[in-house]
């Protein structure tokens, strides 16, 4: 990996980082950048950029810090909610593959709105079974903690994300190119 494609990447994961602890109160429950981060990583990097990203969060959450939702440490990545960190780094392979392929495309709009959508779904495709199955709650118990509150607020963030995609994909990508000279 480059220099700039270190910087890039290891901003990404000084943001997801941020992003976990800052929360706009929407009903029924707060909604944190989290995701927010993660979706950009991943669209505005490409694969490589957003998976690692991802990948150093989680390997310093394991390592103890305090930097999940629940606090740090390997039983913080076990417990109920760590099938949505599962769920983020899959995530950041489907948006990734999706940033990839719209780098040669004239119309990349379509790719991330695509992109966004598939990657947030593999968030909850993850996250709900092991939500599900790490406390035996039943399948719409799990779906209605673990789904319906965060509709609103996904919905919200992937319009950002779609957004600020859109504004800085080229900007971004050609500092990660220039780099690769």
């Amino acid at each position: 990996m480059n220099t700039r494609k270190t910087l890039i990447t290891a901003l990404f994961t000084g943001l997801i980082i941020v992003g976990t602890f800052i929360k706009v109160p929407l009903p029924p429950v707060p909604l944190t950048l989290q995701t927010l981060f993660v979706l950009l990583a991943a669209l505005l990097g490409g694969l490589n950029i957003g998976f690692v990203s991802f990948f150093v969060y989680l390997l310093l959450g394991t390592m103890g810090l305090p930097i999940f939702s629940t606090g740090g440490g390997i039983g913080a990545l076990i417990g109920p909610t760590g099938g949505y960190l599962f769920g983020m780094l899959g995530a950041t392979v489907v948006a990734g593959i999706f940033s990839n392929i719209a780098k040669n495309k004239e119309n990349k709009l379509p790719f991330f709105i695509i992109g966004g959508i598939l990657a947030t779904l593999t968030i909850y495709i993850i996250g709900i079974p092991w939500l599900k199955v790490s406390t035996s709650m039943e399948w719409m118990k799990s779906i209605e903690l673990g789904l319906l509150p965060f509709i609103i607020g996904d919905t919200i963030k992937l319009v950002v994300v779609i957004l600020l995609t859109s504004k800085f994909y080229n900007r971004i990508q050609s500092l990660i190119e220039t780099d690769s000279e």
